[in-house]
């Protein structure tokens, strides 16, 4: 059974390490002592919202998509598919809609997208990384390019 505190850890550390941010750098930038932050990352500690909004605010990583990640992990783990969330408020306004485009079907083992051509063709923006989260290779979390 995967516990909401470790989803949360799991996906702040993939957004920070993704950035090729230190524990420090993030917890300096959002105001945490780096311990808290590494107890919060490793699923220790449970993060308030207000705590969790400061750590997202310094990765510039929309709350929504921190919740979304981790409701994916979590329904993963029940066995459910969760659908693609609507953003609305200020999140809308950073995200334009075809930021997170419908996911394509998965590909069949061993298949993988060679390139940004075929990428843009399946609606993946040229500028986006994916990163592969361990321990849960099947899982893509897109990360929009700085």
């Amino acid at each position: 059974m995967t516990l909401l505190r470790e989803a949360i850890g799991d996906s702040l550390r993939r957004a920070r390490l993704a950035q090729h941010r230190t524990l420090r750098e993030v917890s300096t930038s959002a105001r945490v002592s780096l311990g808290y932050l590494s107890e919060v990352e490793r699923g220790r500690k449970e993060a308030s919202s207000e705590l969790l909004a400061s750590i997202c605010e310094a990765l510039d990583l929309p709350l929504s998509r921190v919740l979304w990640d981790v409701s994916t992990l979590m329904a993963g783990a029940d066995g459910s598919a969760p659908r693609e969330p609507a953003l609305t408020g200020p999140a809308a306004e950073r995200e334009p809609a075809t930021a997170a485009p419908a996911a394509p079907a998965e590909p069949a083992a061993g298949e993988a997208v060679a390139s940004a051509e075929q990428g843009a063709r399946i609606g993946i923006a040229e500028d986006t990384r994916i990163v592969i989260p361990a321990p849960r290779a099947e899982m893509l979390v897109l990360v929009k390019g700085m």
